[in-house]
């Protein structure tokens, strides 16, 4: 729209001339649309002019209402010149203009050069006063091939400007609707137009109300447009059934072109492979050929060594079979072997789930010998407050009687002393009973892991010495069979390597189980260790609460016994209260942590635990799928025995057929 507005107003002072405000008041307000409405606007000639010229290059407007701009006769034709050449115009307006003459001949060269208008209104003009120029337009609209809707409503068209604009309708092919209505055709312009009519096959809509022609023209003017209707249907039916038809068509000789290509490429291969087998079968035929004669001479060679390889055959069965009895024996050895080493297997994971209930079980005894540690404490804080409470009561007393206890306090000392002594000597006891019962413990499973140790060393000997002893069997049996037939030995050797592999991938698992299960039991080691630790730890801080507990005990009876020793005692004594009061304290912030620490031992006992249930797990699966393996294995070793037994007997019975058939069959010995 902008391009537009600046094109007019370029154009505007190219022709030195003053563009028209109301025109670009009516440009601003399309804003991007492709309508022009300039109806009611008093269009002068240069604007007219200029309009035509900028509308010759534009590509925006499709629709063009000039309707009541009182378009003078140049302006029309200079407006109408250069719509000639637009190419985006699909509907023009130009009602009440009073166009006439030269405005009828400017329509008739625009329907001659114009192939893009498709609707014109040319309601409330006089088109039909001037008959050269109403010629001309029906001229125009006679050679147009473009325009479907044509409004001529009050035109002033008398019963000559029917009879050309009926001469144009004969000619035109393209014209649908048609409005004459208020015009002046009368009767002798009505027939002509139904002569027209009904040569024409197009158009479908006429309005001719108001034009003083008789009903009975009326009547058989709509029965010609509806026939026109009934052919345009007709030909959309016929046109749209066409298209399907053509495009069947088209579909099936696409089809049968294919067919017929595929056709030729097969019959192309079939020939190729006639060819080929025919090329094959005579280079076979010679081939055969050669390998008969090759064949009689072999055999001439073969009957001789024939009875020596039946000898040799009868001694190599003999000795397959036993080599059989072995392979059996030692399959059953290998089976006793599994279920040995599983049975081992299941007892050390009943074992280790039963030690695991033993930790669990000593770690919930500490737990509860704490909880109990804790209301001790708690009693011993509130005798402690009592005590508090009788010694505030008592200062008044210690302050009189602080001079008789002097010497009291000295033999209290003395006893303090012995005390002391006493519950050192017999922490050193508990000490030592409790470390030889650790010891005890220890010995014990060292003792049973050398046990197992040793179980699992001589399986590994008797396993090493069955796979020796299956590696020598499986190397007689190639030697004798290599001797025989030399393609049995390159399989049997193949399996060979296969079973090694199999083998040492076996022992490589087996040794990363151990590995994993010695570490494990590494693992459970230590944690029995800081285990052990940790109970020798409450087992002192135990023995040190019950000392102090005595201690406590024989403070009190020595003060309910003698009131006087106490007060001078309970000076001395409430500082040593204070001080274990804080020792206490800080072994309990130490129990805390310990309890803590036990704690998330018991959480990674438990997860140890079960990552190792699901190592053995996994192991006792894999050992499952390498069993079945191995059967797989020896079924598949079984089947091969037996496809080279009956190999063996086809060429026996072959070739005694063949010798039999021969003329040295005669002189063969009989079996």
């Amino acid at each position: 729209m902008e391009d537009f507005r600046r094109a007019y107003l370029r154009l505007c002072k190219d022709a030195g001339v003053e563009p028209q405000e109301s025109v670009l008041v009516q440009l601003q307000a399309v804003a991007g649309g492709t309508r022009l409405d300039l109806s009611g606007q008093s269009l002068t000639v240069e604007s007219c002019a200029v309009l035509g010229r900028t509308l010759q290059k534009d590509t925006l407007f499709t629709e063009l209402v000039l309707s009541d701009c009182m378009l003078s006769e140049e302006g029309a034709k200079l407006f109408l010149n250069g719509l000639c050449s637009n190419t985006t115009v699909r509907a023009l307006d130009l009602k009440g203009n009073n166009l006439r003459g030269a405005g009828a001949e400017a329509l008739g060269k625009l329907l001659v050069r114009n192939k893009t208008l498709q609707r014109l209104v040319l309601e409330w003009n006089a088109l039909g006063m001037w008959e050269e120029g109403f010629s001309i337009f029906c001229e125009g609209l006679a050679s147009n091939g473009c325009l479907t809707q044509l409004d001529l409503r009050n035109n002033q068209i008398n019963h000559q400007g029917a009879a050309e604009l009926a001469l144009a309708l004969k000619r035109n092919s393209v014209l649908q609707e048609l409005d004459l209505r208020w015009n002046n055709i009368g009767l002798l312009g009505g027939r002509s137009m139904l002569d027209a009519l009904q040569q024409n096959r197009t158009v479908l809509q006429v309005e001719m109300a108001g034009n003083n022609i008789p009903s009975d023209i009326l009547r058989a003017i709509e029965q010609s447009m509806e026939h026109n209707a009934d052919r345009q249907s007709a030909l959309r039916e016929s046109r749209s059934r066409t298209q399907v038809l053509s495009k069947e068509i088209r579909n099936l000789k696409e089809e049968k072109g294919r067919q017929f290509v595929s056709l030729m490429e097969t019959i192309d291969k079939q020939r190729e492979e006639m060819g080929r087998s025919s090329r094959n079968s005579s280079m076979r035929l010679g081939q055969l050929q050669e390998a008969l004669h090759e064949r009689k001479s072999a055999v001439n060679s073969l009957t001789a060594k024939l009875q020596m390889t039946e000898a040799a055959l009868a001694l190599s069965e003999q000795k397959v079979n036993n080599l059989g009895d072995l392979l059996t024996r030692l399959k059953l050895e290998k089976t006793e072997l599994m279920d040995r080493q599983s049975r081992e297997i299941k007892k050390l994971q009943e074992e280790s789930v039963l030690r695991e209930g033993k930790l669990l079980r000593e770690t919930n005894s500490l737990s509860e010998k704490n909880h109990q540690l804790k209301n001790k404490l708690d009693e011993s804080e509130r005798r402690c407050k009592a005590q508090q409470d009788q010694i505030f009561e008592l200062k008044q007393e210690l302050t009189n009687s602080t001079g008789e206890l002097k010497l009291r306090l000295a033999q209290a000392e003395e006893r303090l002393d012995m005390e002391k002594r006493r519950s050192k000597q017999a922490l050193e006891d508990m000490d030592s009973l409790r470390q030889k019962e650790v010891d005890h413990v220890n010995r014990h499973l060292e003792e049973s892991e050398r046990a197992l140790q040793d179980r699992i060393l001589k399986l590994e000997g008797q396993r090493i010495q069955l796979e020796e002893e299956l590696s020598r069997v499986k190397a007689a049996m190639v030697t004798e069979r290599a001797q025989a037939e030399e393609e049995l030995g390159k399989v049997r050797t193949q399996v060979r390597l296969e079973e090694q592999q199999h083998l040492s991938s076996m022992e490589e698992k087996l040794r990363s189980a151990r590995q994993s299960r010695d570490e494990a039991q590494n693992h459970c080691a230590q944690q029995k260790q800081t285990i052990a630790e940790l109970h020798a730890r409450v087992g002192q801080q135990s023995i040190e609460m019950d000392a102090l507990r005595r201690r406590i005990d024989e403070l009190q009876q020595d003060l309910t016994g003698k009131e006087q020793e106490k007060m001078a005692e309970v000076t001395r004594v409430r500082v040593e209260l204070q001080e274990q009061i804080g020792h206490l304290q800080a072994e309990r912030t130490a129990q805390s942590g310990l309890k803590e620490k036990i704690a998330a031992l018991e959480r990674e006992m438990k997860a140890l635990g079960a990552s190792h249930r699901e190592a053995l797990l996994d192991k006792e699966s894999e050992i499952s799928s390498l069993l079945e393996r191995l059967r797989m294995k020896e079924g598949e070793i079984q089947r091969m025995r037996e496809d080279e037994a009956q190999r063996a007997s086809f060429l026996q019975n072959a070739i005694l057929t063949y010798v039999q058939g021969s003329p040295l069959g005669h002189y063969s010995p009989k079996k």
